[in-house]
């Protein structure tokens, strides 16, 4: 399995999320010491209800902690943007 499908599947065991996108910029990155040792670079955009009532600190936790396992090996860096379907309106 790809890394993409690996981090969607993670995600979605975690958060359930009603969307999540997930976007490989590892090829931006090519000569950055992190690329240098495989670790890719990656953005996702998660729309979760699990994010109600937490701050952008407490999302980035609960999506680091449904990857832990994966930084900082598979992944090297992440862009999150998490989000509420009510902070989609």
């Amino acid at each position: 399995m790809d890394r993409v499908n690996v981090i969607r599947d993670r995600i979605n065991t975690k958060l359930k999320p009603q969307s999540v996108d997930i976007r490989d910029d590892s090829n931006l990155h090519v000569g950055h010491v992190g690329a240098s040792t495989g670790g890719g670079h990656f953005t996702v955009r998660i729309i979760s209800d699990h994010f109600s009532g937490k701050s952008v600190l407490e999302r980035h936790r609960m999506v680091y902690q449904s990857l832990e396992d994966l930084m900082p090996g598979e992944i090297h860096a992440l862009s999150i943007k998490a989000l509420t379907p009510e902070e989609l309106t």
